[in-house]
């Protein structure tokens, strides 16, 4: 066998360099400036941070500028994915802190709540949403495609929900220490995992057909991720306090950051999705119990001021809104949303008032789940690659996933704001705000333990162990993420 050797391979170019520094540059500064002025009319940034990447994207700047967007977006794939890995990093990053920031007793003790609410929340509008692909115009229906795996990829479109999308949500309007906050991230996470499953049996259906044994290996692997977290906890554990005792953050972040972008890259080779094993990264060092707020503060600012808004403004790129002229896409579009809206409110509305919860929070929890943000796009980007979804199809689900995205903010508002608080939520907030007393890890959850609860009820505090390690958010002087 003979072995060539290959010369190496020629950097980025000076021109191709200059485009991607210009896409990064305007993207962020339109992310920046869309996000501040969303944040005055009362909106999260993350509103118009969506509305950056539509704005130079093939929806306006393409219609506006033509030669200008050509310049700048060219139509090379090489050169998208370069601004799509910048975006998938800050993504990773941003679901592994939230993980960071779960509090595991209580989803511990709400495990089958969070269940129960995910299940209805994903069959509700799955089985809706498969309904409803059978009977959208053929039009919508790409030549050769079986209608009903088709309705099918609709189905799994409008039953999934977005972690990356909640999360900065509840981070920016202050709700993660509330328990609906809570509990929505653990009901979307159980929502997640289903919602890729499904995923890939449809994609395996409009492919070669459906494999027991695939579906069997893809469950295999979930619990395998989940045995390797409990597994190696004590190792990180053991290089996180090693980080710990240096007075520098700059290594106890860069580990952080490799063990999150590690994980994710672990599940992406089981094909369980890069956002799976982030997620689980960050409750897997959550648990270990040995950070604190004031040492992940500078990785938090820098994913949720620079990283995050960079991918929510490249989700834009590809949707292209003068389809909806056609009124058949027009009016498919608004049915499907209408769908949408009411499958996932209804089955999470339904499974939380099974699980004996208020009619607010509730609807809370609707309101939370109902964004579907990215992962709905990918889905749709899924479906377009297979064949399944037309370009009009593809434009309709992307354009369910931003409306459902930019409701999910206000009704969560003014859900929220008819929700007591409870004492477990002032001390969880107490302590994301940089409270005195410092929780034990033994049981890996946020938490304060029992006693200290109690003796903060009768208005006094037990004295943390001095060497007791903190927890994200417990001498943070900037509160939660926002």
């Amino acid at each position: 066998m003979t072995v060539t050797a290959a010369g190496p391979v020629a950097p980025l170019g000076a021109h191709e360099l200059l485009v991607f520094l210009l896409q990064v540059g305007v993207l962020l500064s339109l992310a920046f400036l869309l996000g501040r002025a969303a944040m005055r009319f009362g909106m999260p940034a993350i509103v118009g941070e969506l509305c950056a990447g539509l704005l130079i994207g093939p929806s306006v700047l393409a219609h506006a500028a033509p030669e200008l967007s050509a310049w700048l977006l060219p139509q090379d794939g090489a050169r998208m994915h370069l601004l799509d890995a910048v975006g998938q990093i800050g993504v990773l990053l941003l679901v592994g802190i939230t993980g960071l920031y779960m509090d595991l007793g209580l989803v511990r003790r709400r495990g089958v709540t969070a269940a129960r609410i995910s299940i209805a929340g994903l069959v509700v509008p799955l089985g809706l949403g498969v309904a409803l692909g059978f009977q959208l115009p053929g039009s919508l229906v790409p030549g050769g495609t079986d209608r009903g795996t088709f309705a099918l990829f609709v189905g799994v479109a409008m039953g999934v929900s977005a972690i990356p999308v909640i999360a900065k949500t509840l981070m920016e309007l202050r709700l993660l220490h509330r328990n609906i906050g809570q509990l929505t991230l653990s009901a979307a996470m159980v929502d997640d995992i289903a919602g890729w499953l499904l995923l890939s049996v449809v994609s395996a259906m409009a492919t070669t057909g459906v494999a027991a044994g695939d579906i069997g290996l893809s469950l295999g692997w979930v619990a395998v991720v989940i045995a390797a977290a409990f597994l190696l906890r004590p190792v990180v554990r053991a290089g996180l306090r090693a980080t710990a005792r240096s007075r520098d953050n700059g290594a106890t972040l860069a580990l952080v950051a490799i063990l999150i972008l590690l994980s994710s890259a672990a599940t992406q080779a089981m094909q369980l999705e890069a956002v799976f094993g982030a997620f689980v990264c960050g409750i897997m060092i959550n648990s270990c119990g040995v950070l604190n707020a004031e040492r992940i503060a500078p990785l938090r600012t820098v994913v949720l001021s620079v990283l995050a808004p960079l991918f929510f403004a490249t989700a834009g790129l590809r949707m292209d809104l003068t389809a909806l002229a056609d009124p058949t896409v027009a009016l498919s579009g608004l049915v499907v949303l209408a769908v949408a809206v009411v499958g996932k409110f209804a089955g999470a509305y339904a499974g939380a008032r099974l699980s004996r919860l208020g009619h607010w929070e509730s609807l809370a929890l609707g309101a939370g789940m109902n964004a579907r943000g990215v992962i709905e796009v990918i889905c749709a980007m899924v479906g377009l690659r297979l064949g399944v979804l037309s370009m009009e199809m593809y434009t309709v689900i992307v354009l369910v996933a931003v409306a459902t995205s930019l409701m999910a903010p206000p009704l969560l508002r003014w859900t929220m704001a008819r929700v007591e608080h409870t004492a477990e939520e002032v001390l969880r907030k107490e302590m994301y705000e940089g409270g005195p007393a410092h929780r034990p890890q033994s049981d890996g959850a946020p938490g304060r333990p029992a006693e200290q609860v109690a003796a903060s009820s009768r208005g006094t505090a037990p004295a943390a162990p001095a060497d007791q390690p903190g927890h994200p958010g417990e001498s943070d002087p900037g509160g939660p993420p926002d």
